[in-house]
């Protein structure tokens, strides 16, 4: 951005990430509330995300040794201070006027990866140009090829270490967007997909089935893996046999997720699929965890039950809205501290000691 980024403080009595979501809806109009925090028909998954967290509880741990403490991790060959990355979401421009500028320089704040949306309201390379650790790009395979690859191609020139695939979003019916109508305000848009062809439903064809004929195939994928050499990372798993077969096409990571209950309602919560995800992949390529991370233990029983990182999105966007980039460095501040709180008290000192055995599992 040309213009300096604006800095706003931090309101006081906002101690947790919890506390960001209410001052962020006082913030917003209808139409961004709707869209930042809605979900798919009924909203039961997006709610489930939540509960799934809550239903888990910890073991306590005491005397062990802490004083080599610490959440770095290797990813994808990359050094990381902490498994705490910022999930793609799109216009940021939505909930403040600085959007991802904002977004990227909170997280490079913090020393945190960020995973950037093809949907992103200010230009990738702006984007990129403001982090201090390189970023990962998240696309949709879009209808014409020959865009998305030219999408790749500015992401790999950029400076983007990763690329994630988003593959479970061909359609979604958001009930609460469409109540209040929603639309993108003026000088909103998703400008690095400007050009891009647009699905055209033929003529007489079902609304649904006609607007998805272009959709992504497992072939697409394989052609991606054979066209860049970025780690390639598949978002949107929540089945065994789709984790097997993403390995099986090249796949060099899998992230649950079930977009944070915007896409099919009643689906799982994405805690609930890790374990039998995390069983099924072995260890062969990093399994990270995307949906309902709204606390420091919500990481570590991510990890526990077998994701080597976790994304969060919503909160991040709450911060942003509330305070622009100290508002995003607070957020993830606030979740790495909790992290650490939470491995202190259940005797982890590094990440790779949290396993199973965290989890309480009943007398």
């Amino acid at each position: 951005m040309s213009a300096p980024l604006a800095f706003t403080p931090i309101p006081d009595g906002i101690v947790c990430v919890p506390d960001y979501e209410q001052a962020a809806r006082e913030r917003m109009g209808e139409n961004a509330w709707a869209y930042v925090g809605g979900g798919a028909g009924d909203e039961l998954t997006l709610r489930e995300n939540r509960a799934g967290f809550d239903r888990l509880r910890l073991n306590a741990r005491v005397l062990v040794p802490m004083g080599a403490a610490h959440t770095r991790l290797r990813l994808l060959g990359q050094d990381l201070e902490h498994p705490i990355l910022v999930a793609p979401s799109a216009f940021h421009r939505l909930v403040h006027p600085d959007g991802e500028a904002a977004t990227m320089l909170g997280a490079s704040a913090t020393r945190s990866c960020m995973v950037v949306s093809a949907q992103a309201s200010l230009p990738i390379e702006a984007i990129a140009a403001q982090a201090s650790v390189r970023p990962w790009f998240q696309l949709y395979i879009q209808p014409d090829r020959g865009f998305t690859l030219a999408l790749v191609r500015r992401a790999e020139a950029a400076g983007y270490v990763a690329l994630v695939v988003t593959v479970d979003a061909p359609i979604s019916l958001r009930n609460r967007e469409q109540r209040v109508g929603f639309r993108l305000p003026p000088g909103v848009e998703a400008v690095n997909l400007r050009g891009a062809a647009q699905p055209t439903v033929p003529e007489g064809a079902s609304e649904i089935f006609g607007a998805v004929q272009a959709t992504a195939g497992w072939e697409d994928i394989a052609a991606l893996r054979a066209a860049t050499r970025l780690p390639l990372l598949l978002k949107g798993i929540m089945v065994p046999e789709d984790a097997e077969r993403a390995i099986a096409e090249g796949a060099d990571g899998i992230i649950v997720s079930n977009h944070g209950g915007r896409v099919l309602d009643t689906q799982p919560a994405a805690i609930d699929a890790l374990p039998a995800i995390a069983r099924q992949v072995a260890g062969r390529v990093p399994v990270l965890l995307d949906g309902g991370i709204r606390r420091g233990t919500d990481v570590l029983k991510a990890r526990a039950l077998g994701a080597q990182a976790v994304l969060v999105g919503r909160p991040v966007l709450h911060g942003l809205a509330v305070a622009g980039a100290m508002g995003v460095a607070h957020v993830l501040k606030l979740l790495r501290t909790e992290l650490e709180a939470a491995m202190v008290q259940t005797g982890c000192p590094t990440l790779d000691a949290i396993g199973p055995q965290v989890i309480w599992r009943g007398p």
